[in-house]
């Protein structure tokens, strides 16, 4: 299993995010610089940032230092949009929720989970959040 998607014994820090009020986790620097577009990632200042995970926040990090990134200059800006469900894997909301419903679900999360536990996942670099993705799998189920 990848680092990323292993049980975290580091608490993750929360902060409330300065444009829309949400809950935000903190989010590791590799996280940055992976997820910025060239050339803003160049001029990343290293920092404790959070992630806002609100879809209709347009602010996607900030640092208690008042350095942010808006979500247009992210690589997944358009997977956000999109609901993305599963960052490494390409998978959606939508597409999993019609799984669901019509029970072809089952092989689309356990192709995540075997990927997963082979270590080929890389949600700390893919999923702008930096954390892994399974738990979106089973978010949307008791939904």
């Amino acid at each position: 299993m990848s680092d990323c998607c292993r049980p975290n014994t580091a608490a993750k820090t929360k902060q409330i995010c300065p444009e829309c009020g949400s809950m935000c986790k903190s989010v590791g620097m590799p996280t940055l610089y992976h997820q910025v577009r060239f050339p803003e990632n160049q001029a990343l200042i290293i920092d404790n940032y959070y992630y806002c995970p609100a879809k209709t926040c347009s602010m996607a990090y900030f640092s208690n230092a008042g350095n942010s990134i808006p979500k247009q200059h992210l690589r997944s800006y358009r997977a956000i949009q999109n609901d993305a469900l599963c960052y490494c894997f390409d998978i959606d909301a939508e597409q999993y929720l019609s799984a669901l419903k019509d029970h072809r679900a089952e092989p689309i999360k356990a192709f995540v989970m075997q990927r997963t536990q082979a270590g080929e996942c890389a949600c700390e670099i893919r999923n702008p959040s930096g954390q892994c993705c399974l738990a979106n799998f089973k978010r949307l189920e008791n939904e």
